[in-house]
């Protein structure tokens, strides 16, 4: 196949084995930046996805609790296959204390009583959230933490 511009494009997405986190990119700025995207695998693509209203408020959650555990996020965004994350990190380049961030922010979904953010002011699509969806995906993905490191299928 033709090299794509767009890195995950070039990824071969069946032979991925998800969940995982993957170092997708390192970009070094010429002050000397470096600024990392991480792939955060929820689900297996082409098989299974994530419904929107959960992935929605996993994002609103993911989002804002993440920056708890530190001030290196740059964003975190949904994938449109709705098979998972991106996450892009400045100035940060251990695997893994990333993974051990990623895990505290999802026990922080799992206690969370309400999505921040929820409503019309501070949220393009109030209406399509699910608090219990995201703490599902994120009880999922918790579940096979040991599994993370592991990108691709034997």
């Amino acid at each position: 196949m033709k090299k794509m511009n767009v890195e995950s494009f070039n990824l071969d997405h069946t032979k991925v084995k998800a969940p995982y986190v993957r170092l997708a990119g390192v970009i070094e700025g010429k002050n000397g930046d470096v600024v990392r995207k991480y792939d955060i695998r929820f689900k297996q693509p082409n098989k299974e996805h994530m419904e929107m209203p959960a992935l929605h408020s996993l994002e609103h959650l993911m989002a804002e609790h993440i920056r708890n555990h530190t001030n290196q996020v740059v964003d975190l965004s949904p994938m449109g296959c709705q098979t998972g994350f991106y996450l892009t990190m400045i100035n940060h380049d251990d695997y893994e204390e990333v993974l051990d961030i990623l895990e505290k922010t999802l026990r922080d979904v799992l206690n969370a009583t309400e999505v921040p953010a929820c409503n019309e002011v501070q949220c393009g699509w109030a209406a399509n959230h699910s608090l219990e969806g995201a703490k599902q995906l994120a009880k999922e993905m918790l579940e096979k933490r040991n599994e993370w490191p592991i990108v691709f299928a034997e």
